[in-house]
């Protein structure tokens, strides 16, 4: 126990001492944090004067970055190459080819490789550093809903699960969270130490899960034990918290004395999207397909979650519609890749226009990776029927790196139906490689931005080639 906590002068009331009962204690306090609407900042003050300066220094910056993953199966990936379509396929500006907006979208300036925007892509006004980066990945899984071929980063070890064993130095209620396609569970994966996924059934069950989340067979406080830990802690930190003696505070202080339960419930109000929040996102109106307003109450959950510092991963279904005639109603397609575009920039924006309640001087929006996978992104070179074959069975993939990632496109495919793949190791362009031998690699670059460029635990997970030639270098 350490003899002196700095700022105060004296000794920590409490010790803590490493390991599973640091995270326990982390945990449960930004969960109170999140009850009473106070600044995690807020919370790591209290506990400096409480239990050291140790501790709060391990609570106040996540080594790791917060993760957003959307599976876009049964055909729905072939959405987002309207947003980002491949270089050599805008340039042709070919009416007959499968982009919506030939000759009106734009090249990306400051991108690391070509990029081109289709122009409802999103983030293509918040700085390079919010552009993505896209993959050739994998290999085409046509009419899948659970595609996995590019979100394995070694044989057995699950991309998901890889990045929620990194995300687990930052504790949470719920560590990560998956939300079910129709028809089947999120592909998850296995990793070394990453935590059980909380399943739900639809962008609502989000919401639902923080009803239960401290008592359910998922939830933090499901073992008697943990809720013996939690009510200690709890009362521990309400007779340290110095906000405990405000009377603003006492009231929502008593109530939470009340019933543990009460934490699930605030937290759930808290998480639940407004009319306001869907109007933003573009999905206010009548008439808006489910696909799309399931879509957009996912991510308005997960910036709040986020927020609150609820969880650190979560794994979203997106569009699954198969639109072989998408190309056939131009006014329907439009309407659909706008809003689109509208909520992948209102996500951003949420998290952009909230401090990061885990490390100070930054934003949400500076913490968060996002990838977009897929089970066929359909033919590039045909919009006529809008074809699930792609040239050598490729597929790719995207991901928005928070500055880790060189963007733009990594390898592509050419007018002329040829495919073209990337040496990991330098980033060059390799003619005529397939994706599936750079599907690895790709899914290991994208955990490498999770870790915030920490190579040392992304080799707890991969062992493959160097992807020094697609990442960025992390600044001693």
């Amino acid at each position: 126990m350490s003899t002196s906590n700095g700022k105060y002068g004296k000794k920590p009331l409490l010790e803590i001492r490493g390991g599973a009962n640091r995270r326990d204690f982390i945990k449960y306090s930004v969960a109170v944090g999140a009850l009473l609407g106070l600044d995690r900042w807020r919370i790591f003050e209290a506990t400096e004067s409480t239990a050291g300066k140790a501790l709060a220094t391990e609570m106040s910056c996540s080594v790791t970055n917060r993760s957003v993953h959307i599976i876009a199966g049964d055909g729905g990936f072939a959405w987002f190459h309207l947003l980002w379509p491949h270089i050599d396929v805008a340039a042709a500006k070919d009416p007959a080819m499968s982009f919506h907006a030939p000759g009106m979208g734009s090249m990306a300036s400051g991108s690391d490789r070509p990029l081109y925007f289709g122009p409802e892509a999103p983030w293509k006004d918040m700085g390079a550093g919010k552009f993505v980066t896209a993959y050739m990945a994998g290999v085409n899984e046509t009419h899948k809903q659970n595609p996995t071929s590019s979100s394995q980063i070694s044989q057995g070890i699950g991309l998901f699960a890889a990045c929620a064993a990194l995300q687990a130095s930052n504790p949470t209620l719920v560590p990560v969270i998956g939300v079910n396609a129709p028809k089947t569970a999120m592909p998850y994966g296995s990793a070394q130490g990453a935590p059980a996924i909380a399943q739900v059934g639809n962008a609502d069950g989000l919401v639902d899960l923080f009803n239960s989340a401290a008592s359910t067979a998922t939830g933090a406080l499901s073992n008697p034990k943990d809720a013996a830990l939690y009510e200690a802690y709890y009362k521990g930190f309400l007779g340290l918290n110095a906000a405990s003696g405000r009377s603003t505070y006492t009231r929502g202080l008593r109530t939470a004395k009340t019933a543990s339960n009460l934490l699930g419930i605030n937290l759930s109000s808290q998480l639940r999207p407004s009319g306001d929040d869907m109007i933003r996102y573009g999905v206010g109106g009548g008439g808006v397909p489910n696909k799309l307003m399931e879509l957009a109450k996912g991510l308005i959950t997960t910036a709040k979650s986020f927020k609150l510092g609820l969880t650190s991963c979560v794994i979203l279904p997106a569009m699954e519609d198969d639109p072989h005639q998408a190309f056939a109603d131009m006014g329907n397609l439009r309407m659909v890749v706008t809003a689109l575009g509208k909520m992948l920039n209102a996500f951003i924006a949420d998290l952009q226009a909230q401090d990061d309640p885990t490390c100070a001087g930054t934003k949400l929006a500076d913490n968060v990776v996002i990838s977009i996978h897929g089970d066929t992104p359909k033919d590039p070179l045909k919009n006529a029927g809008w074809p699930d074959g792609t040239a050598g069975n490729s597929n790719w993939c995207y991901a928005m790196g928070a500055g880790w990632l060189k963007t733009g496109w990594h390898g592509g495919i050419l007018r002329d139906g040829k495919v073209m793949g990337f040496d990991p190791s330098t980033g060059k362009d390799v003619p005529g490689q397939l994706s599936a031998v750079t599907a690895q690699p790709a899914a290991a670059a994208i955990a490498y931005a999770v870790a915030k460029g920490d190579m040392r635990r992304l080799s707890d997970f991969y062992k493959g080639v160097d992807i020094a030639g697609i990442v960025n270098p992390k600044q001693m």
